[in-house]
């Protein structure tokens, strides 16, 4: 379906460190991280008991860890002798990604260097390769070697002829090969990409799309690359021929060419301490998230004609729910940045979709964002009471980005019969940084 000799072909790295902060924890400790098990735990409140977020290649191998279990999952001590249980230093892991960016900075451009996450950075080696060898593999062991040699970690890296087939190749085959290195070729595709069988395996598929696939017929790459792009299309838009594309191993994206928005939006997000299920508590989440991305439209003078909510359900209710995550439900509405205004509009969103479920995270976005010049006045309103609206919102903004923006206590936090601990929980308790910021 695609003539590859008309795809543009670079030569891309996508290099990831293995076990990340386990690898780091060991090598503080003066251990190796291939043959050490080690576990990193989180024990923040907000995890239910402790999280590993986590574990050496040694501690998955031998005691069956995965990251993101919890810890009341994890073997009894006397069961582990040899496992270390370690806290998280973020600070050191920042330290050692800063310091691997620079071993990647003598290889390659600033504009082609792209970090994928904290462990995981894609270089567009395809002007500046042939400097550092004569072909690509003596290449990508060069930087394996040098990261290894300055900081003791160990790296795995995919190359491709494109981004997606770089990713491919690391996270499909370079992991278990003994030189952790993968050269993914278009020629090669039929023998590569669809020879995957987990759609989930894939860069860019995640569990609801590969249910939807798997509803319309297909299950592994290979069916993926040989179904009716119409129908693609038909069932995900635009994703859909994106999914056809990658079936092929098709990725047009230029790393130096980065993505500027066209329309910048301001958001908020924040995951709950606890499953809620309560109309009234979760109403006032929104309302707290609500304000704090309004207070940052209007420091940076905005007003929004987009709104957008986003209500995620917890574990429990996503397995009842045959899966399905949540639902993200956006309106176009008249600019404005008042609090009262875009707070109702997003409770009311909110009653539209919700139906009970359990809820676990929240997100507000406001998109379409105007300059904020003039007042636009409702006719609907009393002109008084708008102006009124309009004054409190910014001295309510005024002291809170003086003192803080939990200093002034909501009045949707103090309705009638509210308790102690909905107070505690719920004012400023989501805040998930600087309204101003």
């Amino acid at each position: 379906m695609y003539d590859y000799r008309y795809e543009p072909k670079r030569l891309i790295f996508m290099i990831d460190n293995k076990s990340f902060y386990a690898s780091c924890e060991c090598i503080s400790r003066g251990l190796n991280p291939m043959t050490t098990a080690l576990c990193v735990i989180s024990r923040q409140e907000n995890t239910n008991g402790g999280l590993i977020m986590a574990s050496s290649p040694l501690a998955k191998k031998k005691y069956g860890l995965k990251n993101v279990m919890r810890q009341r999952n994890l073997p009894p001590k006397e069961k582990t002798p040899g496992l270390y249980r370690v806290d998280p230093h973020m600070n050191l892991y920042i330290k050692k990604a800063m310091q691997i960016k620079e071993i990647f900075l003598k290889y390659c451009a600033p504009e082609d260097l792209h970090t994928y996450s904290i462990d995981e950075s894609m270089l567009d080696m395809t002007k500046s390769w042939h400097l550092f060898g004569k072909e690509p593999y003596e290449v990508a062991r060069k930087i394996q070697k040098e990261i290894h040699d300055t900081l003791g970690l160990y790296t795995t890296c995919g190359i491709g002829e494109n981004p997606l087939l770089a990713k491919l190749a690391m996270d499909i085959s370079a992991k278990h090969r003994l030189s952790m290195i993968d050269f993914w070729h278009y020629v090669e595709v039929p023998d590569t990409v669809w020879k995957i069988k987990n759609l989930e395996d894939v860069w860019g598929i995640n569990t609801r799309t590969a249910d939807h696939l798997r509803r319309i017929g297909i299950n592994n790459m290979y069916e993926l690359a040989h179904s009716d792009p119409a129908l693609l299309h038909r069932e995900f838009g635009i994703i859909g021929d994106q999914l056809f594309a990658m079936s092929w191993g098709v990725d047009r994206s230029i790393i130096s060419q980065k993505y500027h928005p066209k329309s910048k939006s301001y958001s908020n997000s924040q995951v709950l301490a606890r499953d809620y299920t309560n109309q009234r508590e979760i109403e006032i989440v929104i309302r707290e998230i609500g304000e704090q991305v309004a207070a940052r439209i209007r420091a940076h003078h905005f007003q929004t004609k987009r709104i957008t909510l986003f209500i995620g359900y917890s574990l429990k209710q996503r397995a009842f729910n045959d899966h399905r995550g949540g639902f993200v439900k956006s309106e176009t509405i008249s600019p404005t940045n008042s609090n009262k205004e875009l707070t109702t509009e997003l409770i009311a969103l909110f009653r539209k979709k919700w139906q009970g479920e359990t809820v676990r995270e929240i997100g507000v976005d406001f998109g379409k964002l105007i300059p904020d010049t003039e007042q636009q006045l409702s006719l609907f309103s009393s002109v008084e009471s708008q102006i009124k609206q309009f004054k409190f919102d910014r001295i309510v903004d005024s002291v809170r980005h003086n003192y803080g923006f939990t200093s002034l206590v909501k009045a949707s936090s103090l309705l009638p019969g509210a308790t102690a601990i909905e107070r505690s929980n719920l004012v400023g308790g989501h805040n998930g940084g600087n309204a101003y910021e």
